[in-house]
C-alpha cells in the first residue's frame, strides 16, 4: 500500500501531524501539573479582579480599581490609537518621499533618499531611544516653552496644541451616521454599479445638507500658560510624541521605497500617453500612475502596516502604556504569566489578521479581472 505516491504522502503527512498534537498535549499537560504542584493559580478568573495598576495615560477612562480585563482594553485601545495615527502620517509621508525620490531636483531627491536609508538601516529602539533623550536635551523647561505656530507649545512636558470639539443634537448624530453609511454603501458600489452608486452619493449629500442645518457646536479650547503649567488644549506626552514621531519616521522609510517602486513598475508608456493628451505631471501622477500601482503596492504595504502594530511594542522602552506594556505589568502582579501570554498572542494575531484581511479584500477589488 506504502509503495503508491498518494498513499505514502497521506501517511507521512497523518504522521507529522500526529506528532505535532501529541508533543503540545504532553507540553500542555506538563505545563499545567508543573504549575498546580506549586501552587500557582491557572485560569481567566483574575480578569474580574480589581487591577490596582497605575496607567499613565489612555485614550479611554480608567481608575486603579477597574477589573484587569477593562486594564486590558485599555491598553488595547491605546496600540490601536498610536498604530493608526503611525500608519495615517507614514502612509502620507511616504507616498510624498517616495515620489520625491524620483525627482529631477537633486538635493530633493538626495534629502529623501538619506532619509529612507537613515530609517531602513537603523534599528526602530535606537531610533526611539535617541528621539526620547532629546526632550530633556534640547527643549526647554515648560515656562520657556516653544511657540513654533500659533497656540503649539513645546517644551521638555511634550507638546499643547488647541482641542477642538464638537457637539450634535440627536438629529445631528443620526444623520452623521446615515450620511457615513451611504458613503461607505456608495464607495463599495464601486464604477460598475453607476446607478447605485450615484443614489447613495445623492443621498450622503441629502443628509449632510440636513446636518448643516442641524444644531452643531463647534468649540475650540486653546492653551493657556498659568502658574507652572498650561490649561486647557491636548497635551501631547512625551512619550506619546516619541512613539507616534520615531515609527513614523522609522515606517516612512519602507513605505517611501515601496511607492517609488510602484511608480516604476508602471510603463514609461504611460507618461508618454499623459503628456500627450496635455496633463501636468501631477495629473499624470494622480489619474494614471497612482491607481496602476496600486495593485503592486498594496501586498507590501500591509506587510509594513503589519509592522507597525509588532513595532508599537517597542513603546515600553520610552514607557508608553501601550497593550504590550499594560499586559507586561498585569503578568507581574498577577502571576499569571501563561495566561497572559496567551492573551498577547491572541490580540495581536487578531490585530494582524485583520488588517491582513482588509488589505486582501482591497487587493481584490482593485484587480485587473481577466475574461
Amino acid at each position: 500500500m506504502l509503495s503508491d505516491a498518494r498513499t505514502r504522502s497521506i501517511f507521512i503527512q497523518s504522521a507529522l501531524v500526529a506528532a505535532v498534537v501529541g508533543f503540545a498535549t504532553l507540553l500542555i499537560t506538563t505545563t499545567f501539573a508543573n504549575l498546580q504542584a506549586r501552587g500557582i493559580p491557572i485560569g481567566f478568573d483574575f480578569l474580574t479582579m480589581p487591577s490596582r495598576i497605575v496607567i499613565s495615560e489612555a485614550i479611554l477612562s480608567y481608575k486603579s480599581r477597574d477589573p484587569y480585563y477593562w486594564a486590558i482594553v485599555v491598553g488595547l485601545a491605546n496600540t490601536i490609537f498610536i498604530s493608526a495615527l503611525v500608519i495615517l502620517f507614514s502612509s502620507v509621508l511616504g507616498l510624498i518621499v517616495g515620489v520625491t525620490r524620483l525627482s529631477s531636483n537633486p538635493l530633493a531627491a538626495g534629502t529623501c533618499r538619506v532619509w529612507v536609508e537613515i530609517a531602513r538601516n537603523s534599528p526602530p529602539i535606537v531610533l526611539l531611544i535617541f528621539l526620547y533623550s532629546l526632550w530633556w536635551k534640547v527643549l526647554p523647561p515648560v515656562g520657556e516653552a516653544l511657540n513654533p505656530l500659533p497656540g503649539v507649545f513645546a517644551s521638555m512636558r511634550g507638546f499643547v496644541v488647541p482641542a477642538a470639539s464638537l457637539e450634535l443634537d440627536a438629529t445631528g448624530l443620526v444623520l452623521v451616521g446615515a450620511a457615513l453609511l451611504l458613503g461607505l454603501a456608495a464607495w463599495l458600489a464601486g464604477p460598475l454599479r453607476r446607478f447605485r452608486s450615484g443614489i447613495a452619493w445623492g443621498a450622503a449629500a441629502a443628509l449632510l445638507l440636513g446636518l448643516w442645518l442641524a444644531e452643531i457646536a463647534v468649540s475650540v479650547e486653546w492653551p493657556v500658560f498659568t502658574g507652572s503649567n498650561f490649561r486647557g488644549g491636548l497635551e501631547l506626552t512625551p512619550e506619546l510624541s516619541t512613539i507616534l514621531i520615531g515609527l513614523t519616521i522609522y515606517t516612512t522609510g519602507f513605505i517611501a521605497e515601496i511607492v517609488r517602486g510602484g511608480i516604476l513598475s508602471v510603463g514609461s508608456g504611460q507618461w508618454d500617453a499623459g503628456r500627450s493628451l496635455g496633463l501636468s505631471r501631477a495629473k499624470i501622477l494622480r489619474l494614471i500612475v497612482v491607481p496602476q500601482m496600486l495593485r503592486v503596492v498594496v501586498p507590501p504595504l500591509n506587510s509594513q502596516y503589519i509592522n507597525v502594530v509588532k513595532n508599537s511594542t517597542l513603546a515600553i522602552a520610552v514607557g508608553y502604556p501601550d497593550f504590550f506594556a499594560v499586559m507586561n505589568t498585569i503578568i507581574s502582579k498577577s502571576s499569571h504569566s501563561i495566561e497572559g501570554v496567551f492573551i498577547i498572542l491572541g490580540v495581536y494575531l487578531a490585530l494582524n489578521l485583520t488588517l491582513s484581511s482588509a488589505a486582501n479584500w482591497y487587493n481584490r477589488r482593485i484587480a485587473i479581472v481577466e475574461r
